[in-house]
């Protein structure tokens, strides 16, 4: 056995903790339990909900599947965001789009996030999205993101921000 830390072998029992033999390393003085299991989920479960994600699936739809809460999957995709491109670059040209938005919290319900969407209405995948608060300064950069493909028409659900600035 070896101390997770410094990698020292030099390691004596310590206790118990909630049932578990406990141990430190001389080194360092660092505190393990052997069966430690690591924390949180894998990353193949992080990429399996963002696939989902990507493909049009809803968030609260990846929480039902999966069992993961909607939060964790909205925190899986802001820390994502940076790696990801601001749009999508579509091999045909989308002919109908889709503009959504999906308000929810991150930690507690007074921090409130707003995630647009826009979609290829007829082909999985996402052209661009952007999370902020529920304001046109938020949606603007998707608008400019997205505006040059020209689709034949854009649905929305009639929400006054998106309404103001693609008509």
């Amino acid at each position: 056995m070896q101390c997770p830390d410094c990698g020292c072998q030099h390691i004596r029992k310590n206790g118990h903790r909630r049932g578990k033999q406990n141990y430190i390393c001389v080194a360092c003085s660092r505190q393990f339990i052997e069966s430690s299991h690591p924390r949180g989920y894998s990353d193949d479960v992080k990429r399996l909900c963002l696939r989902m994600y990507v493909n049009g699936m809803g968030i609260r739809g990846i929480a039902r599947v999966t069992g993961i809460t909607h939060p964790t999957i909205i925190n899986w995709i802001k820390h994502t965001r940076e790696r990801l491109p601001d749009a999508y670059d579509p091999d045909q040209l989308p002919q109908v789009g889709e503009l959504d938005e999906l308000e929810t919290f991150v930690g507690y319900k007074k921090n409130k996030v707003w995630l647009w969407t826009a979609l290829d209405h007829f082909r999985p995948g996402i052209l661009g999205w952007v999370v902020g608060n529920h304001s046109a300064n938020t949606f603007q950069p998707l608008w400019q993101a997205i505006a040059f493909w020209q689709c034949y028409f854009w649905v929305t659900d009639g929400n006054r921000v998106a309404s103001r600035l693609y008509t």
